[in-house]
């Protein structure tokens, strides 16, 4: 074998092996790509499955603020509605003291009008209005002859005077009428110091 054969024997044989690292590094790369692969596709599917995940958090979240955007309008018509339910029931139970005034209105403007039948109708009306005002829980506050009570009585005018207690009403102006807890309106009074 000559000298040129050699060379190109060793170049072949160089060659050889070297394309047998190649294939050996290709092969490497090739299971290292089929890896990434796996992994890139793996990924993809969590991704996809954490954006389905999304889109339905995303969809109860639309529907419950609907639901509460529903829930505040139907509660401000219910509100309304039982305010107006109350007013009608109200108005419903003085009716009737209204057709009494209505009445004694009509009775004293005739010319043989009665001066004490006419005390006594207004009386009467007095009567069923205070009968009204205690079925739906209204009563009257107790003033004359009480201690002073700044949480139920106003007091509007001051005396000095020995001969009552300390703090004690002594006259009423205006009464005064609570609904359970609730002052309505205070009572007006004078009270001794």
């Amino acid at each position: 074998m000559n000298k040129n054969n050699l060379g190109t024997q060793e170049e072949m044989d160089k060659t050889k092996c070297q394309s047998g690292e190649n294939e050996e590094l290709g092969m490497e790369d090739r299971a290292e790509g089929h890896e990434a692969g796996t992994k890139i596709q793996e990924l993809k599917d969590e991704l996809e499955a954490k954006t389905k995940k999304c889109e339905e958090y995303f969809n109860m979240l639309q529907r419950s603020a609907a639901e509460f955007d529903n829930y505040k309008k139907r509660t401000a018509k219910e509100k309304e509605s039982i305010y107006n339910n109350a007013v009608a029931d109200v108005v419903a139970a003085f009716l009737p003291v209204v057709d009494n005034v209505d009445r004694a209105m009509g009775a004293s403007s005739g010319d043989d009008v009665d001066a004490s039948s006419l005390k006594e109708g207004i009386g009467l009306i007095c009567r069923q209005f205070k009968e009204v005002m205690g079925k739906l829980g209204v009563e009257e506050i107790k003033s004359l002859g009480e201690k002073f009570d700044p949480d139920i009585h106003n007091a509007v005018m001051h005396m000095e005077d020995p001969e009552y207690g300390e703090s004690i009403v002594v006259e009423e102006f205006q009464k005064g009428y609570a609904l359970k807890d609730r002052i309505i309106r205070y009572s007006m009074v004078k009270v001794v110091n």
